[in-house]
């Protein structure tokens, strides 16, 4: 295989505010490109910044290991994916955009979209999750306009201000369609309890990370008292968060680029839909490249947020089409190999 990688960064709409005031106005990536003969495949890794990830740091590993990633001989991508685990240990991010690539480019020499490959049916007739539209922070009135301007058939909430019951009530005042509240672990156990039943008569319709991710006690008393589903999105990150999560969430939320990539999360969904949870996928404000490799699971999944094309300026692929027609959101089924997208340099909308 031949390896290329860079850096991207493609520009936000509005700039992206959550809880514990953390904004950006862009999104750094990592891509990464694996060529056998005349098949090519991509991945991506974001760079977060309370995550400790940079694109720079990450590109420095791969200038060490480029040599043994190059001499891998690609015949399974969980083999690869075991290899990169071993050979990046520390660094899932990274393990991400590679693993991802791998399927890329196994889709391409098998000449199958991932969802087939993954024995799943995605046509026309089969239900998939409608994706939401986020509203990042914002003083009230912005975060109304930003609504307004951007019709959807659901909206995810950044929340964990001390003004989270008055944002989402004059939102409500101009929309009926259902609201997703992502709190990303700004609660308290007290506040949490104080707005969730407030929410529910405010049409929402679930909770993720409401409190910080080691706060079992608190979890343990919202579960028992929460009139709306909770998810785990901080607090679950790797395969061995799943078990434990079920005993205090009601769902998990999986980020592939969390969770070291496809493979896992492969295991992540089996496991959870055995333990009785529900299942969403959610973004790390992945471009177009990285938004297809979730939308390859939307059979599997029963919510998802893969809204970082939507939320952006400018695109960095053909083939990923979000469609909004009578309350209903769509993205088209990929049906071409691997990704079923084609990668193109960052060009404005």
């Amino acid at each position: 295989m031949q390896l290329e990688f860079w850096e991207q960064q493609l520009p936000f709409e509005y700039p992206f505010t959550i809880s514990n005031g953390r904004t950006k106005t862009h999104q750094h990536s990592l891509m990464v490109k694996l060529s056998l003969g005349n098949w090519v495949g991509y991945g991506e890794a974001p760079a977060i910044v309370y995550y400790n990830v940079t694109v720079q740091e990450m590109m420095a590993q791969l200038d060490k290991q480029r040599k043994l990633i190059e001499k891998f001989a690609l015949i399974d991508p969980e083999r690869f994916w075991h290899f990169l685990h071993h050979l990046f240990p520390k660094d899932p991010f990274l393990v991400c955009a590679l693993d991802m690539a791998g399927w890329d480019l196994f889709g391409q020499m098998k000449k199958q979209p991932l969802h087939e490959m993954w024995q799943t049916t995605w046509d026309n007739t089969t239900p998939t999750p409608i994706c939401d539209y986020t509203l990042g922070i914002d003083p009230i009135e912005k975060m109304v306009e930003k609504m307004k301007a951007h019709p959807w058939p659901i909206y995810k909430v950044k929340v964990g201000t001390d003004y989270d019951i008055e944002m989402l009530t004059a939102l409500r005042k101009h929309t009926t369609v259902p609201f997703r509240v992502d709190a990303n672990a700004g609660w308290t156990t007290e506040e949490a309890l104080i707005k969730i039943p407030v929410f529910e008569k405010l049409g929402v319709e679930l909770i993720e990370q409401p409190l910080a991710k080691d706060n079992w006690e608190g979890m343990a008393a919202l579960k028992k008292q929460s009139v709306l589903p909770l998810f785990a999105d901080e607090t679950c990150v790797f395969e061995k968060d799943v078990a434990t999560c079920a005993n205090y969430f009601h769902g998990i939320n999986i980020k592939l680029t969390k969770c070291s990539g496809p493979t896992p999360a492969l295991r992540m969904i089996k496991e959870a839909k055995n333990l009785g949870l529900k299942v969403m996928m959610g973004s790390m404000n992945e471009s177009v490249i990285g938004s297809a490799a979730i939308a390859q699971f939307l059979p599997q999944l029963d919510f998802v947020d893969m809204d970082g094309p939507l939320l952006m300026t400018e695109l960095n692929g053909l083939g990923l089409d979000f469609s909004f027609d009578q309350n209903i959101g769509k993205i088209a089924p990929l049906h071409r190999p691997g990704l079923g997208v084609q990668y193109r340099a960052p060009f404005v909308k």
